[in-house]
């Protein structure tokens, strides 16, 4: 894949890897919303810009041979990914589509839910996405998300202010390529406008120590971002090497917290 249509993040292994980890630790929180929002046998589920494709395969086993899901995503990287895992585990009922969301026309699924989790902050068009997202759903389908709503909330405590400096260059890099971080807190106003009725907005945000497992979520997100924005030419070698080392001292005292960047996890019915 080009550099110019490549995620800012990357679609290498090392992010791959990333992701599966991030997955894991989000997957306890993910079910429970599906479940509340009512995924279960025999329906079709719309992955929206499903990444690796550990969603989807997740999705897959909930909906059941009687369900589908329809895997949209851009990267041929990921698209191949996807296609593994589903052979690996041989389910016969997910559709990988390679696309771009809002450049490419969308298939008219006509799905029961949609999925779509960290990609609206990623996006040039959130009412684009939105719109598309919509025509792909029946009357009274549901559309579920997971996006950042203050991203700015990512601290550690006590303050560390080479971490906060890379936090505030991961916003600059999503802004310049034309995301929003903190998409979230337009996202309820656009699906209102589009035709949406808002059923729950939850927050999730944690504050955790350096032995605990979700720690590992935004510091390995530190270590992969760090060389990523080093490879994009958008910081210092020695700008690098001082928030990794202030890392590694965060990590090795045990009295650390971090606070983790705020979710919100959105569900909203189409009417």
């Amino acid at each position: 894949m080009s550099q110019n249509k490549d995620y800012i993040l990357g679609t290498n292994n090392e992010e791959s890897k990333r992701l599966g980890l991030q997955h894991n630790v989000w997957k306890p929180y993910v079910l429970d919303c599906w479940q509340r929002a009512g995924i279960t046998t025999g329906h079709k589920v719309v992955d929206i810009g499903a990444g690796p494709g550990f969603a989807t395969i997740d999705l897959a086993e909930m909906v059941g041979e009687t369900g589908e899901i329809y895997s949209i995503e851009r990267s041929v990287n990921f698209t191949k990914s996807i296609m593994k895992l589903s052979s690996d585990r041989n389910h016969n009922n997910i559709k990988v589509f390679e696309l771009d969301l809002i450049k490419d026309d969308l298939p008219e699924f006509k799905a029961d839910f949609t999925w779509c989790r960290w990609v609206a902050c990623f996006v040039s068009d959130p009412q684009k996405l939105i719109r598309k997202i919509g025509n792909m759903l029946n009357k009274s389908g549901v559309s579920i998300f997971f996006e950042y709503s203050d991203y700015s909330t990512w601290r550690l405590a006590p303050q560390n202010i080479a971490v906060e400096s890379f936090v505030t260059e991961v916003m600059k890099s999503w802004r310049d390529t034309g995301g929003e971080p903190d998409i979230a807190l337009i996202l309820p106003t656009l699906l209102i406008n589009f035709g949406f009725r808002i059923s729950s907005v939850k927050p999730h945000v944690f504050c955790v120590r350096p032995n605990e497992f979700i720690w590992q979520w935004p510091s390995s997100f530190i270590e992969t971002n760090l060389n990523r924005l080093l490879e994009l030419g958008k910081v210092t070698i020695e700008w690098t090497m001082n928030v990794k080392n202030e890392l590694k001292k965060a990590e090795n005292n045990p009295n650390t917290y971090m606070i983790t960047p705020m979710v919100l996890e959105i569900i909203a019915e189409k009417k």
